[in-house]
């Protein structure tokens, strides 16, 4: 039942998609990444010193790293997710864990001399199948550089996801994680107002009504408890029940996206979108059930179906 967690996570997930796209009709990108930071800083120093934990690190250069990686990720997510369908935005966002098991069939290939393990390389190459479907209508529509903003958001998450699993492998607690990504947010968020600003006059939208506020608050709320829900699951569940269930992310975006915004999909994204979940989920089964790798760490490490 403790996986049931993920499930909790994806759908917050995908709210927290809705209010950034409302939000982006009143905000900048740069603010939403800013207040998101506000948000999780508060509520996660909060957990932190009700539990007795420390701010201190002795790892701020690899928390660095995957701050800077990660925020310019969300960055371009939050972009695609105000300028595309959502479900569009999402499950190309989604081609993370596909980025890292072509990643790792790379390398295994590699120090295995040649050894191609077919099931995974089926799984790959029928996810950028579905890309290329879920692509057709961006192209048509001329959002094609939009969906590549969100494609290319896909490889930074991958390459944070590995560098969280270091931290976590090296014995930093998910909270400080996620704590330092946070701040790393809101000063990006302010940083990035004003470089983007035309001849940096930072143009700052006031909250003046709660419709406004409300949808801020829930940018925030939405992101930090899903990241504590999917914490959670991934400690207490099944790690491949887990892993797969993350998927229904791309399920409830899709849902959001007809009730709320009446998004209308041909059959090549639905095509698409149904590819890229089916192979992801097939990805993370291989990794976690018939690699060696995947046995050895899938009762431990939180990420172990993705890296």
């Amino acid at each position: 039942m403790q996986s049931l967690w993920m499930l909790f996570a994806s759908f917050m997930f995908a709210a927290m998609g809705v209010c950034v796209k409302l939000a982006s009709q009143q905000f900048s990108t740069s603010e939403i990444v800013m207040y998101r930071g506000i948000v999780g800083v508060v509520v996660l120093s909060l957990i932190i010193r009700l539990q007795g934990g420390s701010f201190r690190t002795t790892m701020p250069g690899a928390h660095l790293w995957r701050g800077v990686v990660g925020v310019v990720s969300l960055w371009m997510w939050f972009y695609a997710i105000a300028n595309l369908p959502l479900a569009t935005a999402v499950t190309l966002n989604y081609m993370a864990p596909i980025w890292i098991a072509l990643w790792l069939f790379i390398m295994g290939w590699w120090h295995a001399r040649n050894q191609v393990k077919w099931p995974l390389l089926a799984a790959i190459a029928a996810s950028f199948g579905g890309v290329t479907l879920l692509l057709q209508p961006a192209f048509h529509a001329n959002q094609l550089g939009t969906a590549l903003i969100a494609l290319g958001s896909s490889v930074l998450s991958a390459m944070a996801y590995m560098q969280v699993r270091k931290l976590g492998l090296a014995g930093e607690p998910e909270n400080r994680v996620v704590l330092y990504f946070s701040a790393m947010n809101l000063v990006a968020g302010i940083a990035g107002n004003y470089a983007l600003a035309p001849d940096g006059a930072a143009v700052w939208h006031p909250i003046t009504s709660w419709h406004g506020g409300l949808l801020l608050l829930g940018i925030g709320i939405c992101a930090t408890s899903a990241q504590i829900a999917m914490t959670r699951a991934y400690r207490l569940g099944q790690t491949l029940v887990v892993a797969n269930l993350q998927y229904t992310g791309i399920v409830f975006s899709s849902v959001w996206g007809v009730l709320v915004f009446d998004d209308a999909f041909s059959w090549h994204s639905w095509a698409g979108i149904s590819v890229i979940l089916l192979s992801g989920v097939a990805a993370t089964f291989y990794n976690t059930r018939n690699t060696e790798r995947g046995k050895a760490i899938a009762s431990t490490d939180p990420i172990a179906s993705e890296v």
